[in-house]
């Protein structure tokens, strides 16, 4: 797993040439657009719930003593919490209805490292593929908040409790955001479910790319105006080289073998 998920992460090396140079950028425009709207929305509601959730984990504390200690505790554990939800809404908000635009995008790099001419393979709509980016994402979103809840709970551990829940945390959200980074080209390979299965056989390119786009939303501005752009890319270069893998489609362009080198 460790050597797929640094496959995923050097997927990224060159991204922005390659966008440059198939002239992706206009692709992204109202991604980018959804990207920075839903940021600003998610940090302002988590700006004024972090204090209100923390005060209402601290009345949990009947005794006096230690309460102000707790209430302090509880006040970053509260802190955490909206900062953990919030990235978990905003990155299935904003692939769930970018879908329909990173799809053509995944599909012009797939062209150009395999040269099979666009709509060889599963040829879908608009309306189709942005249902099934949020059909995907409700679905990822429902598990990762399921999976969530009890890592938060390790914050009530004193020291160790932290340090492991956020690098859990990190590694969960990193899985998820990758998911639907590569599903923008197995839509066209896969249905619903065998997409499920494949990321499940290939967590390591999920994880993998998926930290690149989590480190990416701690850059301020720029890191949500570049993060899709750059971690669909990756996706889609990652993805295209596990489906020749897998013999689901051909291709010996010369980018191809420089990935998998």
């Amino acid at each position: 797993m460790i050597k797929n998920i640094l496959k995923a992460i050097q997927a990224y090396t060159g991204t922005l040439a390659l966008i440059s140079k198939l002239k992706l950028w206009k692709y992204f425009a109202i991604p980018i657009i959804i990207s920075v709207v839903t940021a600003f929305l998610i940090g302002l509601s988590a700006y004024g719930l972090s204090d209100n959730i923390g005060r209402f984990i601290a009345k949990i504390w009947f005794w006096d003593w230690g309460k102000e200690t707790f209430t302090s505790i509880s006040i970053v554990i509260g802190g955490i919490i909206v900062i953990a939800v919030g990235l978990i809404l905003y990155k299935h908000i904003i692939m769930a209805f970018s879908a329909p635009f990173m799809s053509p995008v995944s599909e012009k790099i797939e062209h150009h490292l395999t040269g099979i001419k666009p709509h060889n393979h599963r040829n879908t709509t608009f309306q189709e593929q942005l249902w099934r980016g949020i059909r995907i994402n409700i679905r990822n979103l429902a598990k990762e908040l399921l999976v969530t809840i009890p890592i938060l709970l390790l914050n009530f551990i004193p020291l160790i409790g932290n340090i492991a829940s956020s690098v859990i945390l990190f590694l969960v959200q990193s899985y998820y955001a990758g998911f639907g980074n590569m599903d923008y080209t197995l839509e066209r390979h896969y249905k619903y479910r065998e997409s499920i299965n494949f990321v499940g056989r290939h967590k390591g390119i999920a994880i993998g790319n998926g930290m690149v786009f989590m480190l990416f939303l701690l850059i301020p501005v720029v890191g949500v105006i570049l993060v899709l752009p750059m971690s669909v890319t990756a996706a889609s270069l990652g993805t295209v080289k596990l489906l020749q893998d897998e013999n689901l489609i051909d291709g010996n362009h010369s980018t191809l073998e420089q990935f998998s080198s």
